[in-house]
């Protein structure tokens, strides 16, 4: 197991993928008018690509198409001070709904307002993660918050 310089966990891509699995809201970080922007979004894990479901014409539909994005998505307990994040930095792109399950399918249009949504995908081309567990030291910063920086 390899710990970074903060004393964390550095996870590798299959274990970044499967955490990404087990979580369904995550937050897309992407440029909105030459400024960055963070979104949550529910979304799924397709093969792996992380996919989530936009209306038509919204900020979030015009802002990934076929860009960079950033893409994070966590679980973190500060009862107990344990917990992962994974970031994603690939490109948002078009996927047929038709190469999204069904079941993500349902769940992902579900949030979405309106008939006329699309389905983005975003790859996961450079994909890091880190993780602490209960009972583990958790790196401090001087105001008493958890480091999670890599």
């Amino acid at each position: 197991m390899e710990i970074d310089r903060n004393g964390l966990e550095v996870l590798d891509r299959t274990q970044c993928l499967d955490l990404l699995r087990s979580a369904h809201v995550g937050r897309i970080g992407l440029s909105s008018g030459a400024l960055p922007l963070v979104v949550p979004v529910d979304f799924a894990v397709v093969g792996d690509r992380i996919v989530l479901h936009t209306a038509r014409g919204t900020l979030l539909d015009l802002a990934t198409r076929d860009t960079v994005v950033a893409f994070e998505a966590d679980d973190i307990d500060r009862h107990d001070r344990s917990g992962w994040s994974v970031v994603v930095t690939g490109l948002a792109v078009d996927v047929p709904a038709s190469d999204v399950p069904a079941h993500d399918r349902d769940r992902l249009a579900a949030w979405a307002s309106g008939t006329d949504g699309r389905f983005v995908g975003i790859t996961t081309h450079v994909v890091s993660g880190r993780r602490t567990r209960a009972g583990e030291p958790v790196p401090q910063r001087a105001d008493g918050h958890m480091e999670w920086s890599g």
